[in-house]
């Protein structure tokens, strides 16, 4: 049985991790809640935006952590198709269940299938994730730990977008980011928990790319569109702020039109005298 290290550069990659959790779990909940405020193609494409964000902040999240993974024994390199896919299947899985928060009519049945849905999205990403681990030995599972992860993302994913549904302040949208960005984590530590590695010794090449060649700079970009997605929606005013604006600059500007009122009398059609003296 290989030693497994799940934080080679100390608390760096942890904390790391949870900040990028933390920053795509604002972003998609922020962007959620615009979602909810708006329609259309509008509604649609916050929420496209929500899926990418959660998706990429889950990603990046648990590639920065596995960065302070190792394996006593045995080199690890990573399938390069597998990991893309892992990234998209996060994205889309994601996706089906914010969508369902924004376009159901039925708030509670909604909340429970997106919540369902996206926790599963978050448990398949980390798992395929892990199945794109590329090693001398065999890979194994803790099936209790397993199941713990996966009720782990479930809930945190369900009480996530009750947030979205339910508060809509800055302030709120924050403090329920850093609770889903902690329990994704949780989350991902747990599913490391349930690894059993049984090395066997090797002298063969092994097939994939090292993860600082190809998924560090690629986590980097994806954190990068986060930042920069984040600076967008936090200057984008939203639907009720824009109206607000509107109401504002109206008040503040003088009449355009001036309508005229007919003394008590007058006749329409009726030319106008002006008195003599």
């Amino acid at each position: 049985m290989g030693h497994l290290d799940h934080a080679t550069f100390g608390w760096l990659t942890p904390v790391l991790s949870y900040a990028m959790a933390c920053i795509g779990a604002a972003l998609g909940l922020r962007c959620t809640v615009r979602a909810l405020d708006a329609t259309g193609r509008s509604r649609r494409n916050w929420l496209i935006t929500a899926a990418s964000a959660i998706g990429t902040g889950i990603w990046t999240m648990h590639f920065v952590a596995m960065l302070g993974f190792g394996v006593t024994g045995t080199d690890i390199r990573y399938d390069v198709p597998l990991t893309l896919l892992s990234l998209v299947m996060a994205m889309a899985v994601v996706g089906v269940g914010v969508f369902a928060v924004g376009y159901g009519r039925d708030r509670v049945r909604s909340l429970l299938i997106g919540g369902l849905t996206t926790g599963v999205g978050v448990a398949s990403m980390h798992y395929m994730g892990m199945a794109a681990l590329r090693l001398h030995g065999q890979v194994r599972y803790d099936p209790l730990l397993v199941g713990l992860s996966v009720l782990i993302a479930v809930v945190a994913a369900t009480a996530a977008l009750w947030a979205a549904l339910n508060i809509h302040s800055p302030a709120a949208v924050a403090v329920a980011s850093l609770v889903m960005g902690a329990a994704v984590t949780s989350m991902h530590y747990t599913g490391m928990l349930a690894v059993r590695i049984e090395v066997v010794p090797s002298a063969d090449a092994l097939p994939g790319a090292m993860l600082m060649q190809f998924v560090f700079p690629l986590a980097v970009g994806l954190g990068s569109y986060l930042f920069i997605t984040s600076a967008f929606v936090a200057l984008t005013p939203t639907a009720s702020e824009r109206t607000a604006y509107a109401a504002a600059g109206r008040l503040a500007e003088p009449d355009e039109l001036t309508v005229d009122v007919a003394p008590p009398g007058f006749r329409a059609g009726e030319a106008a005298r002006t008195p003599t003296t």
